[in-house]
């Protein structure tokens, strides 16, 4: 990873799984997904984040603020129009600095996201806002080929 200013580091896509706060070791884990899909980081100016995030059925799109640092701080909120109604999160994440001997390394972001407004779930009912979970966006493709 690159320490040059602009986000040209985090261009691209980034598979992304978020999870549930749950700190009972017995859960298991299969039982902590919150949601996936795909984070496409778009080209944008200096300290600007711009993007969306989706998967099947669902689409935001992402603006938010770079700061750059270490580590890299990403700050954003999703917005969109699923299933005809209004959904909105806000996200805060860190880029993971390389290990210095690390083999076969993938940039990563981890981070934390919040439901912002409620919305319905997917079982009937009403996903609440204020649900904190938390995330990692780990690259797909390779930036420099």
């Amino acid at each position: 990873m690159s320490d040059e200013p602009n986000n040209g580091v985090l261009v691209g896509n980034w598979t992304y799984r978020s999870f549930l706060n749950d700190p009972d070791l017995s859960t298991q884990f299969n039982d902590l997904e919150f949601g996936r899909g795909t984070i496409t980081i778009q080209a944008s100016a200096m300290n600007e984040f711009r993007g969306a995030i989706g998967g099947p059925g669902w689409q935001l799109q992402l603006k938010g603020s770079t700061t750059y640092g270490n580590p890299f701080t990403v700050r954003f909120q999703g917005t969109g129009v699923v299933g005809g109604e209004e959904w909105i999160y806000d996200y805060v994440g860190y880029v993971v600095r390389p290990w210095p001997n690390g083999i076969d390394q993938r940039a990563a972001i981890v981070g934390s996201i919040v439901r912002t407004i409620p919305h319905a779930s997917g079982s009937g009912g009403t996903a609440p806002a204020g649900v904190v979970c938390s995330f990692i966006a780990v690259r797909q493709d390779d930036p420099d080929s």
